[in-house]
């Protein structure tokens, strides 16, 4: 029994010593050779898992300590009984709360329209934060809207009205629900003059070059965790933002055990280790209650304990370092 585990993911070292073979690889190296005998791997989104590296394996199971999956062929997976086990809503509040550190700094004042494009785990924890801390808060989720969820409004009207928009999308390539490129020429015409977008989701969601044209007029600010092509990111596109992150928005302490506990857990689960279906990571904590719901005070706080524009100031003095540090990001603690 082997298992592939990329070096990145927190907690995890010792885990399965007990139960099987393990080879921890940097994500983006773990090479065919490395799982051609390989029952299970467990990854993040720097493994691509398709033909290329899974041709002629044993892989039996793929765990990803994220909550997407679109490093994944899930269609090479099914045709060969591969389970692929994802950790969705694990860093919600991770994310919830690179966004109101974002709204923190580029709008003070609490009384605007929030647009949430993307209404899952994530969206649905910062709607409720933004609606607890004063905003009016306004959702756009197509597949909810066809499944009969009321009280959603269309793209053309979210983007008319928001003063704020922040994008909670999983990347679809294709199908009625294709959301690359989503964000688009026609997209950036629509949004209210003055406003502020947010992508924390992934970086094929933009078309980037349209989004440096139109943050070039002065027509609106952006901040962005995720690029595409990272982490060789458009240096152009790194200046013009007002705040940028190294795609770290979900990378709380709380948010990480989330993810590694939900791999372990399916791991197991998928072998029969009953000892570890109730696995999480010693040290860790859910976070205290916050009860202060006045934005003034909020804002402070919670820019103290995560001072995100020193963390853009950094990124875009070394774009260079993406990769380094993301890799060695010092995870945050969720407070609220």
């Amino acid at each position: 029994m082997k298992i592939v585990i990329d070096d990145k993911i927190p907690f995890i070292t010792g885990v399965f010593e007990p139960y099987a073979e393990v080879l921890y690889r940097e994500g983006g190296r773990i090479t065919p050779e490395d799982v051609r005998d390989a029952d299970a791997l467990v990854i993040r989104t720097r493994t691509r898992c398709d033909a290329v590296l899974l041709a002629g394996s044993r892989v039996r199971m793929i765990a990803t300590a994220t909550i997407g999956f679109d490093h994944i062929d899930k269609e090479y997976c099914a045709e060969r009984n591969i389970e692929v086990a994802t950790s969705a809503g694990c860093n919600a509040g991770g994310v919830a709360q690179w966004v109101m550190a974002v709204l923190g700094e580029m709008l003070p004042n609490p009384e605007i329209v929030l647009g949430i494009v993307g209404l899952g785990n994530v969206g649905r924890r910062v709607a409720r934060i933004a609606s607890q801390m004063g905003m009016h808060v306004i959702a756009n989720d197509p597949p909810l809207a066809d499944a009969g969820t009321t009280g959603l409004v269309d793209l053309p009207e979210l983007l008319r009205q928001s003063d704020a928009v922040t994008v909670h999308v999983p990347l679809n390539r294709e199908g009625k629900y294709r959301t690359e490129n989503l964000i688009d020429e026609r997209f950036l015409a629509r949004m209210k003059p003055g406003a502020c977008l947010l992508n924390s989701s992934r970086g094929e969601v933009m078309d980037e070059k349209a989004l440096l044209r139109k943050l070039k007029t002065g027509a609106f600010r952006a901040a962005l965790d995720v690029w595409r092509q990272e982490p060789e990111i458009d240096r152009e596109l790194l200046g013009a933002v007002a705040l940028a992150t190294p795609h770290v928005a979900g990378y709380s302490r709380q948010g990480k055990a989330n993810g590694s506990a939900l791999a372990v857990r399916a791991v197991a689960a998928r072998f029969g280790w009953t000892d570890l279906l109730g696995w999480y990571p010693e040290g860790v904590y859910p976070p205290a209650p916050y009860l202060e719901r006045r934005w003034d005070l909020f804002v402070p706080e919670l820019l103290r304990r995560y001072p995100i524009r020193a963390e853009s100031d950094r990124l875009k003095a070394f774009p260079e370092k993406f990769e380094f540090f993301r890799n060695e990001y010092r995870y945050r603690e969720e407070f609220f």
